[in-house]
């Protein structure tokens, strides 16, 4: 700070709108803020008392503070949520990536199709969500399929079916593949999954009584009976899923503090159905006061990337409404009517009580994983005698097939359980194949090399090995000069069953052999099959991708876009080898010398 008069800056520092940057000693940003004074704000920081531990550690590391002066509160509020959004400072409310949550996708082609989806929503067509979770997006995509048998089948495999597959047998595609229903009833089947999934399950219901209705009159008396069936099963559907609450399109908010933890939860409501509920558990790294708190959230909840189309008509939250005046502003700004309510009396309050209910749950859940997790922790560190206690176990694993696609796999277990955020893959590249024991040297330096510059070491470093693995990684310990971390192998013992592992520690020829059913030991022997499963995935995601794309890859002039093409057109390597030479033409930036070459190249002939 000495470079830094934080009296002379405050003394300066101008009483408008806008936004303030904080820095450390290396000018890595730590925190942005907005402001409406902006000297009352950072000047707050500052006070000689009445901070919270948190505030005075993010204020013990400023350096020196930025300021960028706006036009109004609102103008601040958008500049603050895109620096926040470039560059994620650690102590900042960061918001969990909307990316991360399922959607349902109906595609952009002449038969949609219908499909889960996650990440970046890059597809044309229409998203639908998010969903709180994968399986209620699949149930989801499993009631559309029984209610309007769309299809859900990758447009590669769609055009080359020559007869309906299974889904068509089972009753749960009608077959657009080959034809079995004409395009003009199949958008019909796509307008109704949207009406479900808008929400619109009134107007759902009258269009198909009235489609049952003229089929009757045309005595198509089958097909009436199928509309018939959609009915009585949307009304079932109802029936599980309906909250008596209105018509109206909501969201409702609520924060709740409850044992040292903080959780905001949020319950979606469209057309007076509840089809989401979502806990947030936001790290209140700066001290923030919980109404700020709150507000901030929720700008960073609603003003970052979510369609206007997918926006409630009111917010309904027991806090003070003036503080999300620039939030609501700049959503106007956007065309995005929105308004709030207190949520005093009526379905609002019952929404709001549902809510907390569902916040306090939440934290229940977490506090009891934790507790529980903690509890293992302990039980581990007593069963190997260690002085402290364990914050974090990482184990390692090798996984191969005759080293190919070597793969070491890096899984936590922390405070909180397994902490997936940290799982690492390690890709060996410069060992010989099938050493196993180099692979796993290679792959804990590397790793350890990082922790040591991020000061971040684990308590408990655990191998999937014996001695000899454990030799090699106690080496690499050496080499660093790391003492302070607990080096433990697990094998499987004589028997080679669950239960009756080893446990080596380094320089011992007698390994540990503790009882099957201590509390600790089953948790290292559930970590080290975590980091086997995590190891085998990457495994086979490596092996499969080079045996199913290597001859892809060989072929003359095919780059990564032309070879997506080739898949899309083809939908397999083997359709390519049985497509004509004509076909390759047909395929987008394909040019006809470019599929001669192909063609030939697929078939090991000699081009002329």
């Amino acid at each position: 700070m000495s470079s830094f008069d934080i009296k002379a800056f405050l003394k300066s520092l101008t009483q408008r709108a806008g936004v303030y940057r904080m820095y450390d000693e290396a000018s890595g940003l730590l925190y942005v803020g907005k402001a409406k004074n902006l000297k009352n704000r950072v000047s707050s920081y500052f006070r000689a008392r009445g901070l919270n531990a948190k505030t005075v550690a993010l204020v013990s590391r400023i350096h020196h503070i930025e300021v960028t002066v706006t036009g109004s509160e609102a103008e601040a509020l958008i500049l603050e949520q895109t620096l926040i959004k470039k560059h994620r400072p650690p102590y900042n409310i960061l918001l969990k990536d909307d990316k991360s949550y399922p959607y349902l996708h109906i595609s952009d082609h002449p038969y949609p199709l219908l499909s889960y989806a996650r990440g970046r929503r890059r597809k044309k067509g229409f998203y639908f969500g998010p969903y709180p979770n994968p399986g209620a997006a699949r149930e989801a995509q499993n009631y559309l399929q029984r209610l309007f048998l769309l299809r859900n089948c990758e447009d590669s495999y769609f055009n080359h079916r020559s007869r309906p597959c299974l889904q068509y047998e089972i009753n749960r595609c009608s077959a657009p593949c080959v034809g079995l229903i004409s395009r003009e009833d199949y958008d019909s089947d796509i307008q109704r999954a949207r009406m479900f999934l808008e929400g619109k399950s009134r107007e759902l219901i009258s269009d198909l009584q009235l489609a049952m209705d003229g089929a009757a009159a045309q005595l198509e008396f089958e097909k009436a009976a199928e509309y018939r069936d959609r009915v009585d099963l949307l009304r079932r559907i109802q029936e599980r899923q309906r909250t008596e609450a209105g018509d109206k399109n909501a969201d409702v908010w609520c924060l709740v503090e409850w044992q040292a933890m903080t959780c905001v939860q949020r319950l979606t409501f469209r057309k007076g159905r509840l089809i989401n509920s979502q806990s947030f558990f936001p790290d209140n790294k700066a001290g923030m006061e919980l109404d700020e708190l709150f507000v901030s959230y929720l700008e960073q909840f609603y003003l970052n990337g979510h369609s206007a189309e997918s926006l409630p008509e009111v917010l309904i939250m027991d806090a003070d409404l003036d503080g999300f005046a620039p939030m609501l502003e700049v959503l106007k700004g956007r065309g995005v009517s929105m308004s709030l309510q207190r949520g005093l009396r009526g379905d609002g309050r019952q929404w709001l009580a549902m809510a907390q209910e569902n916040a306090r749950a939440g934290i229940q859940s977490v506090l009891s994983g934790r507790q529980a997790a903690l509890g293992k922790l302990d039980a581990a560190a007593d069963l190997l005698g260690m002085n402290s206690s364990i914050g974090r176990i990482e184990c390692f694993d090798i996984s191969h097939s005759q080293g190919e696609a070597a793969y070491a796999s890096c899984v936590v277990y922390g405070k909180e359980g397994l902490d997936k955020s940290r799982y690492r893959r390690f890709s060996v590249r410069n060992v010989t194949a099938g050493d196993d024991y180099a692979a796993l040297e290679d792959s804990v330096r590397r790793h350890l090399t990082r922790m040591l510059e991020q000061e971040d070491l684990p308590d408990l470093l655990l191998i999937d090995g014996g001695k000899g693995q454990v030799s090699r990684v106690q080496q690499v310990l050496e080499e660093l000069s790391i003492t302070d971390v607990y080096l433990l192998g697990i094998s499987k013992g004589t028997t080679r069953k669950s239960g009756w592992e080893y446990l080596w520690r380094p320089a011992t020829s007698i390994p540990i052999t503790p009882d099957a059913h201590n509390e600790g030991f089953r948790l290292l022997q559930y970590v080290r099959d975590e980091a086997h499963r995590f190891a085998i995935t990457g495994h086979r995601k490596e092996r499969a991708k080079k045996r199913g794309q290597s001859d892809l890859e060989k072929l003359p002039g095919v780059g990564p876009k032309r070879r997506r093409e080739l898949l899309l057109h083809f939908g397999s390597l083997r359709n390519m080898r049985g497509a004509p030479r004509e076909e390759f033409e047909k395929v987008p930036g394909i040019s006809k010398a470019l599929a001669g070459q192909i063609f030939a190249a697929l078939h090991g002939e000699e081009q002329e």
